[in-house]
């Protein structure tokens, strides 16, 4: 299928309060004249620093939008990041032959890509005039915290000129995982990895160990999955926890196989505003492929077809792991405590500032030609506006959108709905904010306009007893309470109303979770529809009642649900209204670059930035953006690994096939018009030589063949 195709075509920032005006550390070059000039105008309070430049901020508040006073700064020869990297000394002829050269050469965004483990062992020099730079970082969420870790490690900039700027009270974004003394354990979602993250363990190399002294997280996580590798024993269940056999098949028929190859070889740009259900139909759609892809990624029929090509083309090399999940990674703890708090650990050791509850609201630019400056941060301190004026040699990142934003929260006696609690950061409409500034910010209403599209509804539920444990282990096959794998994944109830599927990974969940509790992450992708033994929608559930949705589920006998649910577990519900708003059809432009055309200190981080071949919903490409925004803005002489490309790999591109027809070669297919005819001249040209070779390894050429 695909690959016979292919084979054929192939220091702190400080918050000071004067009364209406506060200062916040910057560098402006000024001179004594201006200096006395802004004095008397009463507009700036004056800071100094162990440096011959002035340091200056001015910052006005209390009237909603903050007020900047005119700042005159020198300007910065050679700041443009358009520039390409020189390899060769400039006395070279051009003729001279050199096959390496032009292979360094930074893009328009500044950067370049490299893959091999060459730049990967390698330390960049420091990048010239890095001391003098101040970077904000708004958001700390797994790509802000990156980005902050990149600047210390790789860009070698001081610590104490980081700056950290969260709308929370706590570090980590989506990646969350908290014991809510009111309700419970709560994880709003977990995080699947796999081997070629490239830029996910290029960064928890780096990052200490916050439980064993001397090694890596990454040390840490290798160790773990060697030692206990991930693997489902059961990936569905049907008629109340009843194997539902997939058995490692994906039962597509003939013509949804050629259906998804025809979507894996259309260009980005004719797939651009189209759906999945645009691509395909029931053919693929009544298969256990898009059982396992539906639930295992989220995707829903309406989502982008776009996105969907690039998530099969970025991962076909797991092609035949989806079934069973062996070809996943988990970390030890939720994602808080194994991903984030490492993070942050290292990043106060280095001396970067943290402020928390403040929430920014625009970042504001000014346009000088060609040239896109950020030059001020409008924000709110503890619900008081405040401002930052910047300077083209500040740097700001941003984390625009977020799949977690207005998260409301249940209980185990109340729907997350009506007067729950509401969490809120106004990331989206910071990005409005943004974007209505320039084209290039990209298109926010994009993705945040249909929440009826982008919802799903997750839940903790956390057990008490033994009582519900027998119905666990019953179906997965393992005891939860071992500290090994338990599920190896999601197992999704085929016939669930709501799309029900739930996961316990290795208990405890938490460091310091009780040993007899089990943490269970459960969610359902049908929030509208009535449940099958609760006959309400999901959303309008209690904790106690999704829970009892689950139970029956598992198979627990009709009249002891409802006391196991009151009795034996605790739930605490979440709804996320964007959970999967990056996976709303899309055009070219409406998620900005990381770095947009023009930007000089500017650059965005996360889920909704652009970067080529990457995948949303992932660490990776958190990590991905915030590595490119960095070595962009700051010209660190080191590549960006790219996505790892088994898309490009005819080993990956015959075992998927062979794979997704459940074993079935693409020889034994009927191929559309004379490619059919091809067969035979093809299998006699190969004859003897090491193609038949290949062919044979992966089981595309078969004996008697």
């Amino acid at each position: 299928m695909i690959s016979f195709l292919s084979l054929a075509s192939f220091c702190k920032l400080k918050i000071f309060k004067n009364v209406h005006t506060i200062a916040i550390t910057t560098i402006l070059h000024i001179s004594k004249r201006d200096m006395n000039t802004f004095s008397q105008k009463g507009g700036f309070i004056m800071s100094n620093k162990k440096s011959k430049l002035g340091v200056i901020s001015a910052v006005a508040a209390g009237t909603g939008t903050a007020i900047y006073l005119a700042q005159k700064a020198k300007k910065e020869s050679g700041n443009s990041i358009f520039k390409k990297s020189t390899i060769a000394d400039s006395s070279v002829p051009n003729n001279y032959r050199n096959t390496e050269r032009g292979k360094y050469d930074r893009n328009s965004k500044g950067i370049y890509y490299s893959n091999g483990n060459y730049e990967a062992f390698a330390h960049p020099e420091k990048p010239e005039g890095v001391d003098q730079k101040n970077a904000y970082i708004v958001g700390s969420g797994l790509a802000s915290l990156a980005a902050a870790c990149f600047l210390v490690r790789d860009a070698q900039m001081p610590g104490c000129q980081i700056h950290i700027l969260e709308a929370m009270d706590l570090a980590g974004g989506a990646c969350d995982g908290i014991y809510d003394t009111s309700r419970g354990y709560v994880m709003r979602g977990g995080r699947e990895m796999e081997n070629h993250f490239e830029c996910l363990w290029d960064l928890f190399r780096s990052i200490p160990s916050i439980e064993t002294p001397g090694v890596s997280v990454l040390d840490e996580y290798y160790w773990l999955n060697k030692h206990d590798p991930n693997y489902s024993l059961c990936r569905a269940t049907v008629n109340r926890g009843k194997d539902a056999h997939t058995d490692g098949k994906f039962n597509l028929s003939q013509k949804g196989c050629m259906e998804i190859m025809k979507l894996f070889m259309t260009k980005d740009e004719d797939l651009y505003d189209k759906t999945i259900e645009d691509v395909f139909d029931e053919e693929v759609f009544d298969s256990t492929f898009w059982l396992y892809w539906r639930t295992m990624f989220a995707f829903e029929n309406w989502h982008s077809a776009l996105e969907m090509k690039l998530y099969f083309q970025r991962f076909i090399h797991h092609i035949a792991g989806l079934p069973d999940f062996s070809a996943l990674k988990f970390t030890k703890y939720n994602q808080y405590e194994s991903l984030i708090l490492p993070m942050q650990r290292y990043l106060e050791d280095a001396g970067v500032d943290f402020q928390f509850n403040t929430e920014v609201t625009n970042v504001v630019f000014k346009f000088e030609g060609d040239k896109k400056i950020a030059s001020a941060i409008e924000c709110k301190v503890n619900g008081q506006e405040r401002g930052i004026v910047l300077t083209e040699n500040d740097l700001v990142f941003v984390t625009n959108g977020s799949c977690t934003e207005g998260t409301i929260y249940g209980d185990q006696d109340h729907a997350p709905n009506g007067d729950a609690e509401v969490r809120t950061s106004g990331v989206w409409n910071l990005w409005k904010n943004i974007a209505r500034q320039d084209p290039s910010f990209g298109h926010p209403e994009k993705f945040c306009s249909d929440i009826a599209k982008t919802n799903w509804e997750s839940a903790t539920v956390t057990t008490l007893d033994e009582k519900i444990i027998p119905y666990i282990t019953d179906i997965c096959k393992r005891d939860p309470r071992t500290g090994n794998v338990v599920t190896g994944g999601i197992v999704s109830c085929q016939d669930s109303s709501w799309l029900l599927s739930w996961t316990i990974n290795r208990q405890g969940q938490f460091k310091d979770q009780d040993k007899d509790k089990v943490c269970v992450w459960v969610y359902g992708l049908f929030t509208d529809v009535p449940g099958d033994y609760i006959k309400k929608p999901m959303k309008d559930c209690t904790g106690k009642e999704i829970t009892a949705e689950w139970l029956y589920h598992l198979g627990v006998p009709e009249d002891q649900i409802m006391d196991l649910a009151e009795n034996s577990a605790i739930c605490v519900p979440t709804m996320m209204p964007y959970i999967t708003a990056f996976f709303m059809p899309r055009t070219k432009g409406d998620r900005p670059d990381v770095i947009p055309d023009g930007c000089v200190n500017f650059a965005f981080l996360g889920q909704f930035a652009e970067t080529p071949r990457d995948t949303v919903f992932t660490t990776e490409y958190s990590v991905r953006t915030a590595m490119e925004a960095v070595y962009g803005l700051l010209k660190v002489d080191r590549g960006v690994p790219e996505v790892w490309g088994s898309v490009y790999d005819i080993r990956e591109l015959l075992d998927s096939s062979v794979k997704l027809m459940d074993g079935k070669s693409p020889l034994e297919i009927q191929l559309p018009g004379p490619l059919n005819a091809l067969k035979k001249p093809l299998l006699k040209l190969v004859k003897g030589n090491v193609i038949e070779k290949v062919l044979r390894d992966h089981n595309v050429l078969k004996d008697g063949m």
